[in-house]
């Protein structure tokens, strides 16, 4: 099968399962671990943050940054189509007690002045806004970059207002990979930071949130709160300790794959594309005589996986297990079904 349903499904290096297997490991819940604590130092200082924290996932990272900066019956502004507000399973009501505010953004990309327009005036009616989230790169945007002017547009106003931002950046190194802006100078411009190893990256497993110090000091009783504390966890650091030094700057040829894939589906019968909008690794087309079920089902009869994100769209993402030659077929294989 060709998958090219998401960056999750990426399988571990060789390197990486070396790594796990020789990892010095401790028990983390007492800051015991060394290849845990060397992972949160690595990512500390790569995001200028004062610490860092590893946590099993990205939906547990943001949930967990959620409950540390949001009191019960507080709100929290998110993009329309965030992956905090659309795919977290309504874990900020159901765990924090906190409401989502969602606001549209353009290609993801909140605006100061939309932000501006959700946050609550301080009266008895109205829950107190206590967040701003970001994400960068957006996935239901195609895998757009949020430009580091919109981001520092976002935080000056929220430094205005004393509220944090915090950056759900699952896929931050694919931006940094297409823009030549450094980890740093994104993260620079949010409170608190979520980077993800196990897409792109291809680790198994893992996230890490970072911030300062007093706010990550109450983090690790959320992910206490939460099932969170790890044990023997340097299995999972080691892998991810690969990933930053070896899998990022790999990233450029799911980039360029999903570039040309955007061009040869841009050509089909039925579709809606702009390939100049591809930035990097999530190509998202418009079916207009098709229902995008049926085509996934037909792509998935024919050796191709990919999603259905509503009745009329469908996502393709490229990594590091699809080949050129995967794409290329990806792509007749779609003509084929379409021009029927």
């Amino acid at each position: 099968m060709i998958d090219l349903r998401s960056d999750t499904i990426t399988q571990p290096t060789l390197e990486m399962r070396r790594a796990m297997a020789r990892a010095e490991v401790g028990d983390d819940v007492y800051g015991e671990d060394s290849t845990v604590n060397l992972l949160q130092e690595k990512v500390a200082d790569l995001l200028g943050k004062e610490e860092a924290l590893l946590v099993t996932s990205g939906t547990q990272g943001n949930q967990v940054s959620i409950l540390t900066h949001c009191p019960p019956g507080s709100e929290a502004i998110v993009e329309l189509n965030s992956h905090i507000f659309l795919n977290e399973a309504g874990a900020a009501a159901a765990l924090a007690g906190v409401q989502l505010f969602p606001v549209p953004g353009v290609r993801g990309a909140l605006t100061a002045a939309g932000i501006r327009a959700a946050i609550r005036e301080e009266e008895e009616h109205h829950p107190s806004t206590s967040l701003i989230c970001l994400e960068n790169t957006h996935n239901f945007a195609g895998g757009a970059v949020i430009p580091l002017e919109k981001m520092q547009e976002v935080y000056q106003l929220a430094r205005e207002q004393k509220i944090p931002v915090h950056l759900d950046g699952a896929r931050l190194f694919n931006a940094v990979v297409a823009t030549g802006v450094t980890d740093g100078e994104f993260a620079q411009r949010a409170t608190t930071v979520m980077i993800s190893f196990s897409k792109g990256l291809a680790a198994p497993i893992g996230s890490v949130i970072a911030g300062p110090r007093d706010w990550i000091a109450a983090a690790r009783r959320w992910r206490r709160r939460l099932g969170g504390g790890m044990r023997q966890a340097g299995i999972i650091a080691a892998a991810a300790l690969v990933a930053l030094d070896a899998m990022v700057d790999r990233l450029v040829e799911d980039h360029t794959l999903a570039k040309l894939l955007a061009e040869k589906l841009a050509q089909l019968p039925g579709v809606e594309l702009d390939p100049s909008m591809v930035e990097t690794n999530m190509v998202i087309i418009t079916l207009e005589r098709m229902p995008a079920a049926h085509f996934v089902e037909e792509m998935r009869k024919r050796g191709v996986l990919i999603l259905s994100i509503n009745p009329h769209q469908v996502r393709f993402v490229t990594h590091k297990d699809v080949s050129r030659a995967g794409v290329e077929q990806a792509a007749v294989i779609a003509r084929q079904i379409l021009k029927q």
